[in-house]
């Protein structure tokens, strides 16, 4: 059964015709929202890392 690559390239333009694309103020408002969460993500992770350090080396005699 061989595809019909105009049908394809005609059903592919209808679905992409059906997508709703985010205006530019919520594409900017979502980056934002994105970037200032891998911010508070990346300092929490850095604070638990130091206190797991921080008891470890406690904990091993290696404090400094």
């Amino acid at each position: 059964m061989a595809a019909d690559p105009v049908k394809f390239l005609r059903e592919v333009r209808q679905e992409t015709a059906k997508v709703t694309w985010s205006s530019r103020k919520q594409t900017i408002q979502q980056t934002i929202f994105v970037l200032v969460m891998v911010v508070i993500a990346s300092l929490f992770f850095f604070v638990v890392d130091q206190a797991f350090s921080a008891a470890v080396r406690a904990i091993l005699g290696f404090g400094g």
